[in-house]
């Protein structure tokens, strides 16, 4: 790109074109054809490829009372969705009531009450709180995945994958709370059906579905994050446990095979639970095929050891 071409440099990769405009940036070079028009009104030095830089990118077109919610706030929070990103979803602007939602390709408007959604600066954007987001796309969960998501906002898990520093994010009363606030809206019951599925301490996503997997096949609620200790030597804090039976049940992630430190560290806790007379389910993403047969199997010929012993 020649010198007399180059873009000024406070405008960045990504820019408005009435910023460009406001800078002295002429038409002929705003609309040159080696800038990318990702959406209307916005321009970038190169095409976005990841969530982050099409979010970056609408940003620059949104209004003052503009805020991200819906699955787009969902992701910026990093709470957990079924669904993976990819480049055809459109970001979802969120917008006051007497104001028109955008309609542009790439964006879903919305409106929601200012009063309902505490607006927060997020990675640099706006962002409804996590609640929020939460709600304005619970019409798009399953009870399983809702409960999934409250199970995350709620953690105080300082390991729980993809989730911003903030632990935990919100409580069940203030859930609670700001259920009631929203009285009616698209996915409230299932709001309201997953709230006393949800528990606290949960780290992970896998987690909560094995545990509501089980569930839901006939065994009693498991304790979450249970601690085992021999004497006042705290063993293991294990993902599931049936501390009666002395059943633990593990969900060992692609971290666990990866790295020897925590492969070997698994191991020494493993002989040092079985020494203590616990049985250990050690399961994999395999383990949840076919509806959880081989977990719920393995789980059965456990509680059987037990019963008939």
């Amino acid at each position: 790109m020649g010198r007399r071409n180059q873009l000024p440099r406070r405008l960045g990769e990504r820019f408005a074109v009435r910023d460009a405009a406001a800078s002295g940036l002429g038409r002929s070079r705003r609309d040159a054809p080696d800038l990318d028009r990702p959406f209307p009104g916005v321009r970038a030095t190169k095409a976005p490829e990841t969530f982050a830089e099409f979010v970056s990118c609408c940003h620059k077109r949104m209004k003052h009372d503009h805020r991200y919610g819906g699955r787009t706030g969902m992701r910026l929070w990093g709470l957990p969705l079924p669904m993976l990103w990819t480049g055809e979803e459109p970001l979802e602007v969120i917008v006051p009531p007497d104001k028109a939602p955008p309609k542009t390709s790439g964006v879903k408007g919305r409106r929601l009450a200012e009063d309902r959604a505490e607006t927060m600066t997020l990675k640099g954007v706006p962002v409804v709180d996590p609640v929020a987001a939460f709600f304005t796309c619970a019409h798009e969960l399953t009870v399983v995945q809702a409960v999934t998501v409250i199970d995350a906002l709620i953690t105080t898990a300082s390991d729980y994958p993809n989730l911003g520093p903030r632990r935990p994010m919100t409580t069940l009363q203030e859930i609670e709370d700001r259920l009631a606030q929203w009285g009616r809206f698209p996915g409230c019951a299932t709001v309201r059906e997953a709230l006393p599925l949800a528990r606290e301490r949960v780290e992970s996503p896998k987690e909560t579905g094995t545990r509501l997997l089980i569930v839901s096949a006939g065994f009693p609620d498991p304790a979450v994050q249970f601690e085992v200790h021999d004497d006042d030597r705290l063993v293991a804090r294990v993902d599931l446990a049936y501390p009666r039976l002395k059943i633990a049940i593990e969900y060992e992630g692609d971290g666990h095979r990866t790295d020897k430190v925590q492969w070997r560290r698994d191991i020494q806790r493993q002989r040092e639970l079985e020494a203590l007379g616990w049985i250990v389910i050690r399961l994999t993403a395999d383990d949840l095929k076919d509806d959880g047969a081989s977990l719920l199997d393995a789980l059965r010929r456990a509680v059987a050891t037990r019963t008939h012993a």
